[in-house]
């Protein structure tokens, strides 16, 4: 038999590696589930696509998330020159935030032809 003069670690690093990989996915996922965001009310209830579909929201600080990451206005605009025309997006903005946020993010879609979008609300009780 041959003796082992020291521990061959490379498969224990490739696990790793993954396990960090899962982790990391799985997190993306809870963060996006997890921004405080108070949608108004309205009377009209229409359901939206879920496939396929990128969201923006806004919090009542004015701060933009594009899929739950947060992003300045400027990046917004880089990262959505790359959506295709007819991808769907979903709006949401918080009810305690600035009208200015809002517009900012309507003008920029506009700017960039994305108009196939939709203003999430809660319905009324």
């Amino acid at each position: 038999m041959k003796k082992f003069d020291s521990i061959n670690v490379i498969p224990f690093i490739d696990i790793m590696l993954v396990l960090l990989a899962i982790v990391l996915t799985t997190a993306t996922f809870v963060v996006n589930k997890q921004l405080d965001i108070t949608l108004p009310v309205s009377s009209s209830n229409q359901a939206v696509d879920s496939v396929n579909k990128l969201e923006i929201a806004v919090d009542s600080e004015g701060l933009i998330y594009i899929d739950g990451v947060m992003t300045s206005l400027d990046n917004a605009e880089l990262q959505l020159r790359t959506v295709t025309k007819d991808t769907p997006i979903s709006l949401l903005i918080d009810e305690a935030a600035e009208f200015k946020s809002f517009i900012s993010v309507v003008d920029l879609l506009k700017t960039l032809s994305l108009d196939k979008v939709s203003v999430i609300t809660r319905t009324r009780s």
